[in-house]
C-alpha cells in the first residue's frame, strides 16, 4: 500500500537535561544540570534517514515531520525528509503551555516540518488564515516525554488527504495504519 500522507515523530539522538530552569528568580539562567540519554530509544540520523520511507509515500504525497530545534539548526530534519523523497518544507511551530525537559533556557515548543512532494493537493480550504496561528497547548504535564497530541493527527486529517501512516507511533488511530515499536506495525521498514 502506497500513502498520501505520512506523519513522523523519529526518535531523535538527543539528550535531555536532569533540570534547568533559573537559579533564583532574578539571576537568570546559571545553573546548568547533567545531560541523560531519553526516556526512549532513539536512532542515529542516518539510521532514521535510510528507513526507505520513499517507497511507502505515493508519487503525490505530504510528509509532516516532528523535530527540535538541533535538528532543523544542524540539518537532520532536512537531510531526513530529503532522503525520504521530500523537499524541504514549512515548519510549524507547536507552542506547549509547560515547557517540559531541557537546559535553561527551557524550550516551549516543537517543530513541525510540512513537506509535499508531486502534485500533491492540500484538502479544499484548509490553509485558512486561522491556520497559520494554529496552536495546541497541553493543559497540565504530558502523560509520556515527547508525546504529541490527538489534535495534531486531527489537524493533519484536515490538511491532507489518506490513505494515513504514522511512522515511530505510540498509538492506534482509527483509520490509519501505523508503525513502531509501541504500537501495530500495519507496514513493514527496515533499513537498506
Amino acid at each position: 500500500m502506497k500513502y498520501r500522507t505520512i506523519v513522523a515523530d523519529p526518535p531523535w539522538p538527543v539528550t535531555i537535561s536532569n533540570g534547568g530552569g533559573r537559579a533564583g528568580a532574578s539571576s537568570g539562567c546559571t545553573k546548568f544540570y547533567a545531560a541523560r540519554p531519553a526516556p526512549y530509544d532513539t536512532l542515529p540520523v542516518d539510521d532514521i534517514a535510510a528507513l526507505p520511507v520513499n517507497d511507502l509515500a505515493e508519487n503525490d504525497a505530504a510528509l509532516f515531520m516532528w523535530g527540535v530545534d538541533a535538528m532543523a539548526l544542524d540539518g537532520s530534519m532536512k537531510l531526513v525528509a530529503e532522503a525520504w523523497g521530500f523537499p524541504v518544507g514549512r515548519l510549524f511551530v507547536w507552542r506547549k503551555a509547560n515547557p517540559g525537559q531541557g537546559v535553561c533556557p527551557r524550550i516551549a515548543h516543537e517543530l513541525l516540518m510540512v513537506s509535499r512532494r508531486g502534485a500533491h493537493r492540500w484538502n479544499e480550504g484548509f490553509w485558512a488564515p486561522s491556520v497559520q496561528d494554529w496552536k495546541q497547548v497541553y493543559i497540565g504535564r504530558a502523560k509520556q516525554h515527547s508525546a504529541k497530541p490527538p489534535a495534531a493527527l486531527d489537524m493533519v486529517e484536515r490538511a491532507s488527504p489518506g490513505p494515513y501512516l504514522e511512522l515511530f507511533a505510540r498509538r492506534q488511530r482509527l483509520g490509519w495504519d501505523t508503525w513502531g515499536n509501541e504500537a501495530l506495525n500495519h507496514v513493514e521498514l527496515e533499513s537498506a
